[in-house]
C-alpha cells in the first residue's frame, strides 16, 4: 500500500508542477527574457527539423519531440550516448530522439508493470493490494529502459552482417570498373547504381552527398564507415586514396580484400551453423532425459511406495 501511495504522490506532484509551468505568465525582463526568446527559437528550429526530416518517415512525431527535449537536457549536462549505440541507431535507420523517447516510455512501463500485476493478483485472489518493494519497480524500470537498446543492438548486428556482404560485392564492382578504364568517382557511382538494396542505397546517398558538398568520394565512404562502424568501408576509402599513385596494385588489393571478406563471411556462417547444431543437440539430449524420466518414474514411485 505504501508503494501505491508513493506512486500516486509522485504523479500528483508532477501534475502540479506541469500546471504551475503552464499557468506561469509572469513577464521576464533583461537577460531572462533573452534566454526565454533563445529557448523559443531553438524549440521552433527543433520542431521544424523534426517535421521536415525525411530520413525517418515512419517514426512518431510526438515521440521524437519528447526525445528531442530529453536530448537537449542531456547535451546541456554533457551527457551523450556511447558511440556504439549511435552507430547501431544509424545502421537500423532510427533517430536518436525516437530511441530516447522509447527508452523513457519503456522505463515508465517497466516501473508500473509490477504494480499492475500486483493489483491484478490481489483482485483475482480477493485480497488487498499487495506490497511491492521499491527495488522491484526500479529493476523493472531499468529493464524497460535498456530493452530498446538491446533490440537495436541485435537488429544492427544482423544489418551490419548484410552490409558487409554487400560491401564485398561492391569491391568487386569497383575493381572491375577501374580495370575498364574508369576513374575512381565514375567507378564508385557505377558500382553503387547496380542494385537498389538498402545497403547500396546508403552508399549511393553517401556518394551523392559527397558530390554536392565537394568532398572526395573515398573520404565520404570513410566517414560512412566510421558512422556505421564498418571497417571494410574504412579500408576501401584508404585503398582508393592510393589509386592516383599505383592503380594496378590497388585493383589487385580490392580483389584480394573482396576475396578475404567472402572467406570470413563463409567462416562466420559455418560458425553460426555449428552453434545452432550444438543447440539442437542440447535440446535433443534434454528430450531424451525427459523421456527416460517418464519411463522410469513409475518403477521408482512403486519402489518408494513399497518402502
Amino acid at each position: 500500500m505504501m508503494t501505491l501511495i508513493m506512486v500516486a504522490g509522485a504523479f500528483t506532484g508532477l501534475g502540479l508542477l506541469m500546471l504551475w509551468l503552464l499557468l506561469d505568465t509572469t513577464q521576464a525582463a533583461g537577460p531572462a527574457a533573452l534566454s526565454r526568446l533563445d529557448l523559443d527559437r531553438r524549440r521552433f528550429r527543433r520542431d521544424t527539423v523534426l517535421t521536415v526530416d525525411r530520413r525517418h518517415p515512419g517514426e512518431n512525431l510526438r515521440m521524437r519531440r519528447l526525445g528531442a527535449r530529453v536530448r537537449e537536457q542531456m547535451e546541456a549536462r554533457g551527457i551523450s550516448l556511447p558511440i556504439s549505440v549511435r552507430a547501431d541507431l544509424s545502421m537500423v535507420g532510427r533517430s536518436l530522439e525516437s530511441h530516447l523517447a522509447a527508452s523513457i516510455v519503456g522505463a515508465v512501463v517497466g516501473f508500473l508493470v509490477p504494480l499492475v500485476l500486483s493489483a491484478v493478483a490481489g483482485a483475482v485472489s480477493g485480497s488487498s493490494f499487495g506490497m511491492v518493494p521499491l527495488w522491484v519497480g526500479l529493476a523493472g524500470a531499468l529493464v524497460g529502459g535498456l530493452l530498446p537498446t538491446s533490440q537495436v543492438k541485435g537488429a544492427a548486428e544482423n544489418r551490419r552482417r548484410d552490409f558487409r556482404h554487400v560491401v564485398s560485392s561492391f569491391l568487386d564492382l569497383v575493381a572491375m570498373n577501374l580495370s575498364g578504364g574508369r576513374g575512381v568517382p565514375e567507378a564508385l557511382q557505377t558500382a553503387a547504381g547496380i542494385s537498389d538494396s538498402w545497403a547500396m542505397l546508403r552508399i549511393r546517398e553517401c556518394l551523392q552527398t559527397a558530390r554536392l558538398q565537394g568532398v572526395t568520394p573515398w573520404a565520404a565512404l570513410g566517414e560512412l564507415g566510421n558512422e556505421l562502424r564498418v571497417d571494410e568501408l574504412r579500408d576501401l576509402a584508404a585503398a582508393l586514396g592510393l589509386v592516383a599513385e599505383d592503380g594496378a596494385k590497388v585493383r589487385d588489393s580490392l580483389y584480394a580484400r573482396s576475396e578475404s571478406m567472402r572467406q570470413r563471411e563463409l567462416a562466420d556462417s559455418e560458425g553460426r551453423a555449428q552453434a545452432q547444431s550444438q543447440s539442437m543437440l542440447v535440446a535433443q539430449l534434454l528430450l531424451c532425459v525427459g523421456f527416460l524420466i517418464f519411463l522410469i518414474y513409475p518403477a521408482i514411485a512403486r519402489v518408494l511406495t513399497g518402502m
